[in-house]
């Protein structure tokens, strides 16, 4: 049997752009990405502290600093929000000794400022 777990979780993600006119997705610093074991195109849900919204998107590469709401969910929040980003992984029962969630600590200019766990 394969369970449900969060794999990883990118915390206090800081908005710094909308762009309503795009075809759909969130863009994220691709160091974060990379430190997060995220690749482009990879599903992520989107918690919005500031108003509670959830949804679900996936992923492109940004710049340094960027978190950019892309689409539809341009209306989901504003510049200057706190965003919790996550994905899930389904693990096989055998695998959970070796299973460890990786936490991603970020300032208010969406800098690392630490990270707990192994992907």
């Amino acid at each position: 049997m394969k369970r449900k777990f969060l794999r990883v979780k990118i915390h206090q993600a800081v908005v710094t752009g909308k762009n309503l006119f795009y075809e759909g997705s969130l863009t994220l610093d691709r160091e974060i990405m990379e430190k997060a074991g995220l690749l482009p195109y990879e599903a992520v849900w989107v918690y919005n502290l500031n108003n509670g919204e959830r949804f679900e998107t996936y992923l492109i590469e940004g710049e340094k600093g960027e978190v950019i709401l892309n689409g539809a969910s341009a209306r989901l929040g504003e510049i200057g929000d706190k965003l919790i980003i996550v994905a899930y992984a389904y693990v096989d029962e055998g695998e959970l000794p070796y299973f460890r969630t990786r936490l991603i600590y970020l300032n208010e200019k969406n800098e690392i400022t630490q990270i707990k766990g192994a992907g």
